[in-house]
């Protein structure tokens, strides 16, 4: 992964190029701020950062990226609810910061839908139930009986509670109607490793995050949770097909403003983002890091994320869940 991230970092200079559309005359007349709300380097750093390099070749004053995390982004979220809505403070976040904080936390200081508005839904890729490598269970139906003969027994480690993983198995288990021991760490990386050691059963996780332990037989997959087939497991089922319906599940990121910006300001950063996305070249080098470009409009983002929070309310309402777990 991380010789895959250095050759997509070498290949956006030369990406840089592509024609992107002019932004408006009267914006920017500054630098703007991308907030992270999470440390530097992980999945959402390296979509703003990635994206907003592309963006820069025609933009005309700089992107400047501050990482600004804490409360699983709602530190960050907060302070772009709060900013001013001219265009020079926007975000880029998760799924968590969008859809499962407003339910999870209890003091959270901003609401998704009334305080912020979405740019695009930049990038999607899908969770996948892998194992520890000597799992007895060799198809998710095996699992599943498993679960029901020892309830409460088998551990699910996750990147920490509320995170995309955690509430995938938490769905997974609602639907199957089976419970397990849910295991938080401080990240998607010592969930792996103890997962890959043998300290833990099994897991969501992003394909593209398993996806070399899987190939070196270090995690075993027993499906994914696209809509579709994932390309880099072509072989591997969804859910879908092995007949559990509910099981599309996307972790996603997404670029969005303070409510409320002008009509023309919000139409330059819709239009840079999306045509960065869109660049034919940085296209392919996302979806070969394990990444699907929905590039989609604002309108459609702002609708996604409404039906996303609504969702996953109910999966957290369902399973009592906490911020502890």
């Amino acid at each position: 992964m991380l010789k895959s991230f250095r050759a997509l970092m070498g290949g956006v200079a030369l990406i840089c190029t592509t024609a992107i559309p002019v932004v408006a005359q009267d914006y920017p007349t500054k630098a703007v701020t991308v907030i992270v709300p999470f440390a530097p380097g992980g999945a959402s750093d390296t979509i703003a950062r990635l994206t907003t390099q592309v963006m820069q070749a025609n933009f005309a004053q700089p992107l400047v990226i501050e990482n600004k995390p804490g409360a699983t982004g709602a530190v960050g979220a907060g302070e772009v609810a709060r900013a001013k809505p001219d265009g020079y403070t926007i975000m880029q976040a998760s799924i968590g910061t969008y859809a499962v904080n407003p339910t999870l936390q209890a003091d959270v200081s901003y609401d998704p839908r009334e305080d912020l508005e979405m740019l695009t839904v930049a990038v999607r890729t899908p969770n996948a139930l892998v194992t520890r490598p000597d799992f007895e269970a060799d198809s998710v139906q095996e699992m599943i009986d498993a679960l029901k003969a020892e309830p409460d027994v088998m551990l699910f480690a996750s990147s920490g509670a509320g995170s995309s993983d955690h509430l995938t198995a938490e769905l997974f288990w609602q639907i199957t109607g089976t419970t397990a021991i849910h295991v938080p760490y401080k990240g998607g990386a010592p969930a792996q490793t103890d997962l890959m050691g043998g300290h833990a059963d099994a897991s969501f996780q992003n394909v593209g995050a398993i996806a070399n332990f899987v190939k070196e037989g270090k995690m075993k997959i027993l499906a994914v949770t696209g809509d579709e087939r994932s390309p880099v497991f072509p072989d591997v089922p969804t859910f879908t097909e092995l007949g559990i319906e509910g099981m599309d599940v996307y972790s996603w990121q997404a670029f969005s403003a303070p409510k409320g910006l002008p009509s023309n300001v919000k139409a330059t950063l819709e239009s840079g983002l999306t045509s960065a996305l869109l660049t034919p070249d940085f296209k392919a080098k996302l979806e070969a890091l394990g990444y699907e470009v929905v590039a989609s409009s604002g309108a459609e983002a702002d609708a996604f994320v409404a039906e996303e929070i609504d969702r996953w309310a109910k999966v957290i309402k369902d399973g009592n869940i906490t911020p502890e777990g």
